[in-house]
């Protein structure tokens, strides 16, 4: 399995901290300011970047094995959760 690093500033830091405080105190998954919005944005413009498995024709079977990976043995609620397993 590769490992990838992401980069953000000390700003960004603070602003996703803020953010995923509140979303495991509240379960509510919303921005109350545009920083949110454009700190995981950045970090989705950097995960676009890493990996050619997004590219590849079994991208779908790829990506329901990585979720099983990640989620093992994961027993807690997910805030905003809508269909799927």
């Amino acid at each position: 399995m590769n490992h990838y690093a992401l980069n953000i500033t000390e700003d960004e830091a603070v602003v996703l901290f803020e953010f995923f405080h509140r979303l495991d105190k509240s379960d509510k998954l919303e921005f109350t300011h545009p920083a949110e919005f454009i700190a995981l944005m950045k970090i989705a413009g950097q995960i676009d970047r890493t990996s050619p498995a997004f590219f590849d024709q079994e991208y779908e079977t790829l990506l329901e094995s990585a979720r099983q990976r990640i989620a093992e043995g994961f027993e807690g609620e997910v805030p905003g959760k809508k269909g799927g397993t």
